[in-house]
Order: C-alpha cells, then sequence, then structure tokens
C-alpha cells in the first residue's frame, strides 16, 4: 500500500491544504483498514504485513503499522528529504491515531469478504491518491524500492511485488484461501486506482 513522488514539483500546496490532505488521506485508509478487519482481509506492502502481525499477536494494527514504519524513515529522510519525510511521519502517525479511534465510533459486521475488498481497495486507493498530491506516503517498502531502483538498478515495482509476494505466501498460513484470493482483489483494486489516477503530467501541484 506505498507509492512515492520522486521529486516535488516547484507549486506547491499552502500549508493548511496539506493539514487537510493528511486528515483526509489517512482517514480514508483508515476507513479501508476497517473493510479488511470486518472480514479478516489483508492488503500487501508494510501495511499487510501490520496486519498481519496485529492478527497474529492480536496487537493494535496502528502500533504495529507505527513501529514496522521507523526503520523507513532513515531511507526517507536520505532519499527524499526532510519535508517528505516529516510530511510522511504525520501521516503514519494520523493513520495510527484514526486506527484506533474508529473501532470505538463504528462496527461493520455482515460484510461480504467480496465487498470489504472492493470497498477496501477504493478507499485506500483514493486515500493515497490524496497523500501523493500533498506531497506524503504511508512509508514502508516504496521507500527501500525507489532507493534500490536508484542505486543498484532494481526495478522499484519488482521490489514491491517481490514483498508482497512474501506477505500474501505468509497469509496462506493464517488464512483460507478464499480469504488470501478475496484479500488479493483488494489489493489489486487499490492498484488500480492508483494506476489509473496517479499521472504528475496532469496534476502538479504538492
Amino acid at each position: 500500500m506505498t507509492f512515492l513522488l520522486e521529486t516535488a514539483p516547484a507549486d506547491r500546496h499552502a500549508p493548511r491544504e496539506d493539514v487537510q490532505g493528511l486528515v483526509v488521506g489517512t482517514l480514508l485508509v483508515a476507513l479501508s483498514v476497517q473493510f479488511l478487519q470486518a472480514s479478516q482481509l489483508i492488503t500487501g506492502q508494510i501495511a499487510g504485513l501490520s496486519l498481519l502481525t496485529a492478527y497474529w499477536g492480536g496487537w493494535s494494527f496502528g502500533a504495529v503499522f507505527f513501529v514496522l514504519n521507523l526503520p523507513f524513515y532513515a531511507v526517507a529522510i536520505y532519499r527524499m528529504g526532510w519535508r517528505f519525510t516529516l510530511k510522511t511521519f504525520a501521516a503514519v502517525g494520523a493513520l495510527t491515531l484514526w486506527t484506533s479511534l474508529l473501532p470505538q465510533v463504528m462496527q461493520l459486521s455482515d460484510l461480504h469478504p467480496g465487498a470489504a475488498a472492493v470497498l477496501a481497495g477504493v478507499t485506500a486507493g483514493t486515500g493515497l491518491l490524496v497523500l501523493f498530491r500533498h506531497g506524503a506516503t504511508l512509508g514502508g517498502v516504496g521507500i527501500v524500492a525507489v532507493w534500490l531502483q536508484d542505486t543498484r538498478g532494481i526495478k522499484a515495482g519488482w521490489v514491491q511485488l517481490g514483498f508482497d509476494a512474501c506477505v500474501f505466501t505468509l497469509a496462506i498460513f493464517l488464512f483460507a484461501p478464499a480469504t488470501v484470493g478475496w484479500s488479493l482483489l483488494g489489493a489489486i483494486v487499490t492498484n488500480v486506482v492508483i494506476a489509473t489516477n496517479h499521472r504528475r503530467d496532469r496534476y502538479i501541484a504538492t
């Protein structure tokens, strides 16, 4: 669930607009987590590994997600700079907060896993798009993937795909095949939303 902006264009959002973007983007992604957890589904990237760890250990998704992201900030500072890193840190912190608060004010039940997968994919994809357009991401493997592409010539997409393959392989040992299949559908929807709408030549503000 992680994608990066290589360099920020000159035309930037105002600080108040960035705050709005970070709030809306992380709230949408937190809502997608509620859809996934309601049907015990997972997703890819660090978010997927966090969900697996949370299910396995009975811990809070938000807390696990925050901790697993910490090692990637060093790469973010080196590769993307402080502005990007601080926004990403704020986004991860906000997502941690929302995923802790939402279960206290809303409960999802009788949700078909197919519906959960599609709804999670749409809300996660839309939330990530909002974050990208305000110069932030949700950290994780994508940062390392871009760094490896720039320094070792390894395609970022292959790095992320390899990590996702590991996440879904682990999921096979924890969940029924149907659950893994629905989870994969959700991940596909997320990536289709982003691939269709994330075009730097169409939207240049950050």
